[in-house]
């Protein structure tokens, strides 16, 4: 069955038992929240990315599952970073997924651009951007492993905006 990359990383999310996910509404990943409107995940919508990526880490505290929260690239992904890093500190379970700009424009101070793994490298235990739509399910249940195992914490999961429309045939 051939579908988008944010339907299947919505899949993925439902597979490994997301049940709440905390954001700040963005363009760059307009595509996984269209995802989201049928899913059995909550979306709570806080008013900055910084209270989002808290409230993530307050789930991933009370529950031991990783906390997910979601934000739009640079302004969204910097401002998130307040909680990612009380995670990392506390060793917290989250997976923090962050709008990215399509990948022929990386590398092009395209509009809104960042690094993650410059950005989140040292308060993350794995930052990934993904690369095409089949690799969801590949990163989505490492993003989960690495986030629990071992001294829990926060992983980074970028999203190209065209890997979220591109279609793949995967489970």
């Amino acid at each position: 069955m051939s579908r988008t990359g944010a339907r299947i990383l919505v899949d993925q999310l439902v597979v490994h038992g997301a049940e709440t996910a905390f954001c700040i509404p963005g363009e760059s990943y307009i595509a996984v929240l269209d995802a989201l409107r049928d899913a059995p995940i909550r979306l709570v919508v806080a008013r900055h990315e910084a209270g989002a990526a808290n409230m993530a880490d307050a789930y991933g505290k009370l529950t031991g599952r990783p906390g997910i929260c979601l934000v739009t690239r640079a302004p969204g992904a910097t401002h998130a970073a307040v909680g990612l890093h009380a995670a990392y500190q506390d060793s917290t379970p989250l997976i923090l997924l962050v709008g990215q700009v399509p990948r022929a424009h990386r590398g092009r101070e395209a509009f809104q651009e960042l690094d993650y793994s410059r950005l989140f490298g040292e308060m993350a235990k794995w930052v990934v951007e993904v690369e095409d739509a089949a690799a969801f399910p590949e990163v989505a249940a490492r993003a989960f492993h690495v986030s629990t195992s071992g001294r829990p914490g926060p992983v980074v999961v970028a999203l190209p905006e065209d890997v979220l429309s591109e279609e793949a045939d995967v489970a």
